[in-house]
């Protein structure tokens, strides 16, 4: 059945590593007056979402400079991240996982995580989620004690 919407492609320039007509976006309006969801060199890009396509989903791809940082933070929807270009960490719950191009990563939902890059070149990946989700939860006191006394993920507790 016709949708009504037409089918196209959005090129991708692999010198930019930009996909055409895309723009980046702010990640957060703001988030540092609350512990842990500070964040820093991270740019958001929409590659599709409604009501631009007829789906429940959105399709979006985050790049974080180096000595960059997402918010420490939970929510109630799962995240899967495809990663596509250079190296990062992501800290999630107890554990850190080192990832490169085209690891796949899973977050359970409600599980505290944070994507940092500690590299000297863009850490980039792709984040397909629900239109309709739950925004980004701060750490609650003791998910950020744990998170500070853990050995392996004190140092992330920024």
């Amino acid at each position: 059945m016709f949708t009504g919407i037409p089918s196209y492609k959005r090129p991708f320039d692999p010198e930019r590593f930009r996909w055409e007509g895309v723009e980046a976006k702010l990640y957060k309006f703001s988030g540092g007056e609350v512990r842990g969801m500070g964040w820093r060199g991270v740019r958001r890009y929409t590659l599709a979402s409604p009501p631009e396509i007829p789906a429940a989903f959105a399709i979006r791809y985050f790049e974080i400079e180096p000595g960059g940082y997402s918010s420490f933070e939970k929510h109630e929807h799962v995240h899967f991240i495809l990663v596509l270009r250079g190296r990062g960490r992501a800290v999630v719950g107890t554990r850190i996982f080192e990832l490169a191009p085209y690891d796949l990563l899973y977050v359970p939902p409600l599980v505290p995580h944070r994507w940092v890059n500690e590299s000297d070149e863009p850490f980039g990946f792709l984040c397909p989620v629900d239109a309709d989700r739950d925004p980004p939860q701060p750490l609650d006191d003791a998910e950020w004690e744990a998170m500070v006394a853990n050995p392996l993920t004190a140092p992330y507790a920024f």
